[in-house]
């Protein structure tokens, strides 16, 4: 019963408030360039986190994508030329 107590006003005064919230989501918006191109500023919160996971999700794809011809061109350069792109990108 004691936990329960301590999580409760620990949860309580880590609260985030509604204020908090809104400048979060307004952040979101203004980085998110498919919403940031409508140039609407009535965009629904869930809408703006729905965004923010698609956006999230496309960079990840992105990612995977240049790794992959990343490493498909690294494979066929010569290694002299693999170890100064590799010395590249760990700068």
């Amino acid at each position: 019963m004691s936990s329960r107590r301590s999580r409760s006003r620990q949860s309580s005064s880590s609260r985030i408030t509604d204020d908090q919230i809104y400048d979060l989501v307004s952040k979101l918006h203004q980085l998110l360039p498919e919403l940031r191109s409508r140039n609407s500023d009535k965009v629904s919160a869930a809408k703006v986190l729905q965004e923010t996971c698609n956006y999230i999700r496309s960079l990840h794809k992105e990612v995977d994508d240049l790794s992959e011809r990343l490493s498909e061109l690294l494979a066929t350069t010569d290694s002299a030329q693999a170890a100064i792109i590799r010395s590249l990108l760990m700068q």
